[in-house]
C-alpha cells in the first residue's frame, strides 16, 4: 500500500490543535489531527469534577464560535468539554484517536511518527500536546519515603477519598485555591504557598487580567505580562473565604514517612500532600530529534523551531506565545503558526 504523506500533522486534539487546524482549514493542505484521548475535550476531560474557569465564556473561547453561554458565570470543566467536542464538529476536522506518539523522527526530509497504530509521515509538524501529562511536583528531603498518599493536581478528581483526613494543598495559584476550598469542607486541610497568596478583587476575573496583560504586551513590555495567576475568587473560593479557610503558611522543609517537617523543627503527621504546582512540556516524544534543552523546551521563535526546519509547537505558554496556554490566548500564536506553515510548504519555498 502506498505510504501517506500528510502536508500537516497536529499532534493533540486540545484546544490548541483545534485552533490551529481552524487556521489552516481555509488552506488546501492535507491536514490530520493526532489525538491521544479516546473522545473529545482534551485534558479538560481529566480535570478535577468542581473545576471553574475564571473568565466567562465569551472571554474563554477559540477562534471562529463563541463558546456558548453557561448557567453560571463562569463555566464549569464539562462545559469546556462540550464547547471542545461541538467545536471540532462544527468545522468538521480530520482527527485520528486514540493515537498516541511514541517518538517522531525527521528521514528523506519528512517528519515520520511512530504511534501506537503505526506510523504516520508529514512535511510540516504542529505538536499541541500542551502540559496535563507531564505534571510537575518539587523535590523536597525524604519526598519518596512518604508513605501517605501524594496527589497531583492533574491527579486529582474530588475530596471522596480524603474525607476526615489532614492534607495538605501545595501551591499558590488558581489551582490550589479551588482544591483548598473544595477540601477543606470535609478535611483538615492547610494551604503552603512560597509567598502570601494574591487574591484579585471580587469584581475582576480572567477577563481583566488578558485586557490588561494584552495592553502590556502591545506595549511591548514582555517582561510582566506573564501574570495570569493572580486568585480569581470565584464562587467556591469566596464561599472559602466566608468560612476564613483561605489562609496560607510558608513551605515544610522535608518529609517523613509519616508526614513533615516545619521550619521551626516541628514534626507534624499528615494523611496525604495535593501538589498544584504546575506542569511541564508533554513533548518528550520529540526526543528522537536532539532539540529538547534540559528544562524540557524547544528553542523557538515564536512558536517556529529554531533548530528543526518544518516544527512548530503552540500552546505551552508564554515562551510559545503570550497567554498562549488559554482557550482565548492560543488565538494570536495558532493563526500566526498557520500562516508559516502555508509559506513553509509552499511551491515558491520548496
Amino acid at each position: 500500500m502506498e505510504q501517506v504523506v500528510y502536508d500537516v500533522i497536529i499532534i493533540g486534539g486540545g484546544q490548541s490543535g483545534l485552533a490551529t487546524a481552524y487556521h489552516l482549514r481555509r488552506s488546501s493542505l492535507n491536514v490530520v489531527i493526532l489525538d491521544e484521548q479516546a473522545s473529545a475535550g482534551g485534558a479538560w476531560q481529566h480535570a478535577w469534577q468542581s473545576l471553574r474557569l475564571f473568565s466567562p465564556a465569551e472571554a474563554s473561547s477559540l477562534p471562529g464560535w463563541l463558546m456558548p453561554r453557561t448557567e453560571s458565570i463562569y463555566p464549569s470543566r464539562q462545559d469546556v468539554i462540550s464547547y471542545l467536542a461541538e467545536y471540532e464538529k462544527r468545522y468538521n476536522f480530520p482527527i485520528d484517536r486514540p493515537v498516541q506518539v511514541q517518538t517522531v523522527q525527521w528521514e528523506n526530509n519528512a517528519f515520520r511518527l511512530l504511534t501506537n497504530r503505526g506510523s504516520y509521515y508529514c512535511r510540516a509538524l504542529v505538536c499541541a500536546t500542551g502540559s496535563w501529562s507531564n505534571p510537575y511536583s518539587p523535590n523536597y528531603p525524604g519526598k519518596e519515603t512518604f508513605k501517605g498518599l501524594q496527589l497531583h493536581s492533574a491527579q486529582y478528581v474530588s475530596p471522596d477519598l480524603l474525607t476526615g483526613k489532614r492534607v495538605l494543598v501545595v501551591g499558590g495559584g488558581n489551582s490550589g485555591a479551588q482544591i483548598l476550598a473544595e477540601l477543606s469542607k470535609v478535611a483538615n486541610v492547610s494551604w503552603v504557598t512560597l509567598e502570601e497568596p494574591s487574591f484579585l478583587p471580587d469584581d475582576v476575573d480572567g477577563r481583566y487580567l488578558f485586557q490588561a496583560a494584552t495592553q502590556r504586551y502591545q506595549a511591548g513590555d514582555t517582561q510582566s505580562v506573564g501574570n495570569l495567576a493572580n486568585i480569581v475568587m470565584v464562587e467556591s473560593v469566596k464561599e472559602a473565604r466566608s468560612r476564613n479557610v483561605l489562609h496560607a503558611v510558608r513551605p515544610f522543609t522535608g518529609l517523613t514517612p509519616d508526614g513533615v517537617y516545619w521550619p521551626n523543627g516541628t514534626h507534624e503527621a499528615i494523611d496525604a500532600i495535593i501538589w498544584c504546582t504546575g506542569f511541564r512540556p508533554a513533548i518528550q516524544f520529540l526526543n528522537g530529534l536532539g532539540i529538547l534543552t534540559s528544562d524540557g523546551r524547544a528553542d523557538v521563535q515564536g512558536t517556529r523551531s529554531i533548530k528543526q526546519p518544518g516544527l512548530w509547537l503552540v500552546g505551552y505558554g508564554s515562551w510559545t506565545g503570550f497567554a498562549s496556554a488559554t482557550l482565548i490566548g492560543v488565538n494570536r500564536s495558532a493563526r500566526q503558526t498557520a500562516q508559516e506553515i502555508s509559506a513553509f510548504l509552499s511551491p515558491a519555498s520548496a
